[in-house]
């Protein structure tokens, strides 16, 4: 498909939110290369993503492509772990790039904003497992959640920051001379806690800096992510 039809597709797609409040986003991960011939479409449409309010968008660069001639300022190999163990749970055998994972369940190959779309409807109506909050007080952020509906542990507690956008001329590798604008890009991501969701979940995380914080909470062995919250 050609990429302006391609990103024509995206936009009125992507950039349409729904008229009602989303009080449970759906979490898109794209996990995509600087150095990948076929991720500019992806990284096109997940622009268009990110611009709305019902969807937090996480860009996870990787580094395996690094050797075919650029590094990729933003790769770093935990994305690549992280996509493996999708793959493992998934029973893939390989990874690669551009490809989606939308709240930790439904993975999409490429750039196919039809199969994201239906992916994100999907989990719109996921059931609620986990009542999470968080806020920020200085260079501290709060966390709290608790299970709803019977929900039952063990969970990951993630915490991650990004980038909203980052603009990057590449100067080799098969993008050479190509400009381009990546948006939400994730760095630092850590786990901060393991929790078994017996006892309602208090802690705290040292925060630095102005960019934006995302916490996730999500089922062990890269599970589905239940729970989501941001602070821009």
């Amino acid at each position: 498909m050609p990429r302006l039809f391609t990103s024509l597709i995206a936009a009125g797609l992507l950039s349409i939110a729904p008229a009602f409040a989303q009080d449970r986003p759906v979490v898109v991960e794209l996990y995509t290369s600087q150095g990948c011939s076929s991720c500019p479409p992806a990284d096109e449409m997940f622009a268009e993503l990110s611009k709305r309010d019902d969807v937090i968008a996480l860009a996870l660069h990787v580094d395996y492509w690094d050797y075919i001639g650029w590094q990729d300022p933003f790769g770093a190999p935990e994305h690549a772990e992280r996509q493996r163990a999708y793959a493992l749970t998934g029973g893939r055998t390989s990874i690669y790039t551009p490809e989606m994972i939308v709240n930790g369940q439904s993975d999409v190959v490429g750039a196919k904003p039809m199969k994201l779309m239906e992916a994100i409807n999907k989990h719109k109506d996921d059931a609620p497992q986990v009542d999470l909050s968080i806020a920020r007080d200085g260079e501290t952020l709060r966390i709290n959640a608790h299970t709803v509906s019977g929900a039952a542990g063990p969970f990951d507690v993630h915490m991650l920051r990004y980038h909203p956008m980052a603009v990057t001329q590449v100067k080799r590798g098969e993008n050479a001379g190509h400009t381009f604008e990546n948006y939400n890009i994730v760095e630092g991501w850590q786990t901060v806690d393991q929790w078994d969701g017996q006892a309602p979940l208090s802690l705290s995380a040292a925060i630095t800096g102005d960019m934006p914080v995302v916490v996730l909470v999500q089922r062990s062995n890269a599970g589905p992510i239940v729970a989501v919250a941001r602070i821009k």
